[in-house]
């Protein structure tokens, strides 16, 4: 029972500090998912990408992300976490210079591959330092909470940093942009961030269970990848949607025999962690594909530029804040997770529900600026105690898988969000033009029209996504027995030992 007490009774005295770094290196991940977005067709201009492989720029970055999140969790609890924290810090910067000094379609294709892998290093390493640094109920509730609204809001962020660099100096910017950033936060966590005595897992390798499951993410990722492209009955989109089930399946056939797995089935099975994952997946699938219509919308129907329409994106931001650091993070500790993430995922929902409303000629501060606001406060309140959630009660030595877990939902949950939604939205506006386009008097205002038309039909899916999550928070987020539930599964025999450390630990989602 003694081993844990001097990791929670003796917190580390530099770890806020440490927050400044670690959520530093989060947003850098995070925005970088969409600042390419918006420089793309510059990008595109300049080093003479080809049509069909302009979609590259972001799914290389996508599918090394989403495939290898699991082998650099496992690589944080073996190799240790600020190893491996600064070290995806230093390599993400040197494959954003090697993006920003692209002189081709191979070079920066490459640049965004190894920007994805070295992000996969990165992001659970990040979390698990968090899980492993705040373990009091107040303290960490504070720190999720700040981590919880970087993570929610840095995707906007990187669409106003992207169109601001676009517009004013190169696309090239929006690789260069991260250096710096790298670079204080490798500095600064290498010489602020004390890693906790005795939290790594020095278990052999599993090589077969990283394979598996990199090719089996990695398949999944592509198949809704090409599917937003060619089609979901194209013959590649089919193989790739039965090869990853083949390959997930033999994953964790495999991971329930091995001594030493690379993703212990003991994080997974816990009811409540499970819950945080599907709700999780599934409110990023809304989110993303909110991000992606509102910006064709501003953009194409309303006219904005890159830099405008990223400044329109500031309430949801501001929402996010103030749900994840003045709600979530205050309520944390006395409210069941589940009585902020099932409220918080609906009152997202009522935010999606005002964006149907969109037509060509809809008013910003009358319908877009309510439903942002309501939809950042919505994710801010669910997403804070989520991910504090997901890492609370694991083993120290498991808690870089259980940070690699959230964000593969979220990285899988974009990939889906943006196929599935953008698929929607592409046929409803062919169904539109359709039935209208004989009697059309004015094309242009038909093929607005059905754009619009398009978006709104995607976002009424998005808010039936959201409810759905918020359902699953409410039934399989269960906080009884507070004291052993979130912890106990990760035992593995060490009952004394997770014991005492739930025992410190209970405050974080006490009533």
């Amino acid at each position: 029972m003694g081993t844990p007490m001097p990791e929670t009774a003796l917190p580390d005295p530099k770890r806020w500090r440490a927050l400044v770094f670690i959520a530093l290196a989060q947003l850098m991940v995070v925005l970088d998912a969409t600042i390419v977005n918006i420089a793309l067709p510059s990008a595109q201009a300049d080093l003479g990408i080809s049509e069909g492989n302009k979609q590259w720029v972001i799914t290389a970055y996508a599918l090394a992300f989403g495939g290898l999140l699991l082998f650099g969790g496992r690589i944080a609890d073996l190799w240790g976490r600020k190893r491996t924290f600064v070290t995806g810090l230093i390599g993400f910067a040197g494959a954003s210079a090697l993006g920003g000094a692209a002189t081709g379609e191979a070079m920066m294709l490459g640049a965004r591959a190894l920007q994805g892998a070295f992000g996969a290093l990165l992001a659970p390493a990040a979390l698990s330092l968090l899980a492993v640094m705040f373990t009091e109920g107040k303290e960490r509730a504070k720190a999720f909470g700040i981590y919880g609204a970087i993570a929610g809001g840095g995707g906007a962020v990187g669409l106003i940093l992207g169109g601001f660099l676009t517009e004013y100096l190169n696309w090239r910017w929006t690789f260069f942009v991260n250096i710096p950033f790298a670079v204080i936060a490798a500095v600064g966590a290498y010489l602020v961030i004390r890693e906790p005595a005795g939290a790594r897992n020095r278990s052999p390798l599993d090589i077969p269970g990283v394979v598996l499951s990199t090719l089996g993410l990695v398949a999944l990722v592509y198949g809704f990848t090409r599917a937003e492209s060619e089609g979901w009955s194209d013959g590649v989109t089919v193989f790739m949607f039965i090869a990853s089930a083949v390959l997930l399946a033999a994953f964790i056939a495999v991971e329930a025999r091995v001594k030493a797995p690379l993703l212990p089935l003991r994080v997974l099975a816990e009811r409540n962690r499970g819950g945080v994952y599907l709700s999780l997946g599934l409110a990023v699938i809304a989110m993303f594909g909110l991000f992606l219509f509102l910006t064709y919308y501003l953009q194409i129907v309303k006219g904005y530029s890159p830099v405008k329409t990223g400044f329109a994106f500031l309430p949801m931001i501001a929402g996010m804040i103030v749900g994840s650091t003045q709600i979530g993070a205050r309520l944390m500790t006395r409210v069941p997770p589940r009585l902020l993430m099932g409220p918080g995922f609906l009152t997202a929902a009522v935010g999606m529900l005002l964006l149907t409303q969109l037509s060509i000629d809809t008013s910003y501060a009358g319908v877009i600026l309510p439903g942002q606001l309501l939809l950042g406060l919505g994710m801010g309140t669910a997403f804070m105690p989520a991910m504090s959630l997901a890492t609370h009660g694991v083993e120290a030595r498991d808690s870089g898988v259980a940070s690699a877990m959230v964000n593969t939902s979220q990285q899988v949950g974009g990939a889906i969000g943006t196929a599935l939604l953008n698929t929607i939205a592409a046929s409803a506006t062919t169904a539109y033009v359709a039935d209208r386009a004989a009697g059309a008097s004015n094309p242009r205002l038909l093929e607005a029209q059905a754009l619009v038309h398009g978006y709104t039909s995607a976002i009424w899916w998005a808010v039936g996504i959201l409810v759905i999550a918020a359902g699953i928070a409410v039934a399989m987020v269960n906080t009884r027995g507070q004291g052993g539930a979130p912890g106990a599964p990760a035992a593995s025999g060490d009952g004394g030992a997770s014991g005492a450390a739930d025992e410190v630990k209970v405050p974080v989602i006490a009533h």
